[in-house]
């Protein structure tokens, strides 16, 4: 196995032991950590202190989180403000691993069945990355599938690139107002080089969706209290895999689960309720009842 790999699991093994404590992991605490699961899971050689240091830095220059360390109490921690990368480190650590054990045994392959999937138009990806670091603003043409697929022009101040549903988003200013853009939706981008741009670095990316569904997130929509109950069957999924952050559960039976969500009524949100109906009751509010009865109602019609 080479270096670089070698290099690469002991990051992702001091991003999770850093990321399971809310508070620091000792300095000798953290090498014993890597040194252990290094040895346990691939047999490697135990590294130094200093081998340890310049794996921290590397995290910063590789995947932009800051470690921090504090003097007081002899101990790393990551910068609150990476909180959100939380279940991206989980999902990296083990799609660096599987991939690396079906390299290594190619047996593997023929049990683990890996989903492939690329949204469209990735090569936009790293121009906007470019674009992003060299504080360059951008032009392109974007698709509005809501319009015939009609192309509006814009100028835009690139800020942040998120994946969503096996999607690729830009988030940029487009004026003052910061907007979301379907990378498979861009079309002729062009990076303006001779321009630079102040980045915004106030702006909070958990709280922009806090409160929705994917990544459609309107301020103008009101943040309100639904109530949903399903079956103990589809409840059983619920539970493994809240619908939303948000999620509480009010009544866990035999019978039924039930659960509170707080967020706005997106068209996404309601996609995803529509996903999983075949126990759902929508007890509050109101209107979302509706809304889903008629969907039902036509997709009823149509189908009949």
């Amino acid at each position: 196995m080479s270096k670089q790999v070698e290099g690469m699991r002991r990051m992702l093994l001091i991003l999770n032991k850093l990321r399971q404590r809310e508070r620091f992991v000792p300095r000798n605490e953290l090498l014993a950590y890597v040194n252990d699961m290094m040895d346990k899971r691939y047999g490697y050689n135990r590294i130094t202190m200093r081998t340890l240091e310049r794996d921290i830095d590397d995290i910063c220059e590789f995947f932009g989180i800051v470690i921090k360390f504090n003097r007081t109490s002899q101990g790393y921690y990551i910068n609150e403000d990476y909180s959100s990368y939380d279940e991206r480190i989980c999902e990296l650590m083990m799609n660096f691993d599987l991939i690396n054990a079906i390299d290594r045994d190619a047996n593997l392959s023929s049990f683990v069945l890996a989903e492939y999937h690329r949204p469209l138009y990735c090569e936009w990806l790293v121009p906007f990355v470019k674009a992003i670091q060299g504080l360059h603003p951008v032009a392109f043409d974007y698709v509005n599938y809501r319009k015939d697929c009609s192309e509006k022009h814009f100028c835009a101040l690139p800020h942040y690139l998120k994946e969503s549903n096996m999607r690729w988003y830009l988030l940029a200013y487009d004026g003052a107002v910061m907007k979301t853009f379907g990378l498979d939706r861009i079309r002729s981008l062009e990076m303006v080089e001779g321009k630079t741009f102040k980045r915004n670095t106030d702006i909070c990316v958990a709280d922009l969706f806090r409160d929705c569904y994917g990544l459609w997130n309107d301020d103008n929509m009101p943040v309100e209290y639904i109530e949903l109950r399903y079956d103990a069957l589809d409840g059983r999924f619920i539970k493994s895999s809240p619908i939303h952050h948000s999620q509480q559960v009010l009544v866990d039976t035999p019978d039924e689960l039930r659960i509170s969500l707080r967020l706005r009524i997106t068209n996404d949100f309601v996609m995803e309720l529509l996903s999983r109906s075949r126990s759902l009751e929508i007890i509050k509010p109101p209107h979302l009842r509706e809304r889903v009865r008629q969907v039902y109602e036509e997709a009823l019609k149509r189908n009949s």
